[in-house]
């Protein structure tokens, strides 16, 4: 990993999927509940490729897997149905180090959650890991309409964060959090590949403690 002592982080602003947790498994059964219920000729979803399309926004996922196969306002309603029933039970995993890390760093820094899931996600997350009392904010693309780059500006902002740090997996977690003004962490061990141009590599969640500044 890279490690860089010029700079002294006040805070971490984190995405979820990818980079905390793999639920890319109930994801699929949320996804295929909705097809099933509201565009049953549209091909059902396996982990393969959603896993290709994580951290992407909803809209585009749509349009790669569902496309013209359904009418998007209707399958939307009925994903995030879904959603509110079937996430609360099914949840997801937790990368290895993510609660203990988590913990370390919300003795010092305050914590965030920027990510491109729907309004239910993030809420579903903090609930399912009992991670919710680490965390000062979230907000998620759902929430807004917003892109990810405009919602780590605004998180920025919101909370008047000096030297925040985003944590992601993918190339586009790294092109958002910089246009932001953000440096970036990459989350190696998650759904992202081809990340070149990362202020840190991690490894492991746990790498996070073994950046200067941190």
């Amino acid at each position: 990993m890279t490690t860089d002592t010029r700079q002294h982080f006040d805070s971490l602003l984190f995405d979820m999927d990818g980079t905390l947790w793999d639920a890319v498994d109930s994801y699929c059964a949320v996804w295929n509940a909705a097809i099933d219920r509201v565009c049953p000729r549209v091909e059902r979803i396996g982990y393969d490729r959603l896993s290709r399309l994580m951290g992407t926004p909803l809209k585009e996922i749509y349009d790669r897997l569902i496309g013209t196969g359904c009418d998007y306002a209707t399958f939307m309603d009925e994903l995030l149905r879904q959603e509110k029933r079937l996430m609360p039970q099914l949840g997801g995993r937790l990368y290895p180090g993510v609660r203990g890390t988590l913990t370390e760093l919300a003795r010092t820094h305050r914590l965030f959650m920027v990510s491109n899931c729907n309004a239910e996600g993030l809420p579903v997350f903090l609930e399912y890991t009992g991670l919710k009392p680490l965390f000062t904010d979230t907000i998620s693309y759902g929430e807004t309409g917003q892109e990810k780059d405009r919602n780590i500006a605004l998180m920025v902002r919101r909370h008047g964060l000096e030297a925040p740090l985003y944590v992601g997996d993918t190339a586009g977690d790294c092109r958002c959090s910089h246009a932001a003004g953000v440096p970036f962490a990459w989350a190696s061990y998650g759904f992202g590949t081809g990340v070149t141009d990362a202020d840190y590599t991690l490894a492991c969640i746990s790498d996070l403690l073994k950046i200067g500044g941190i």
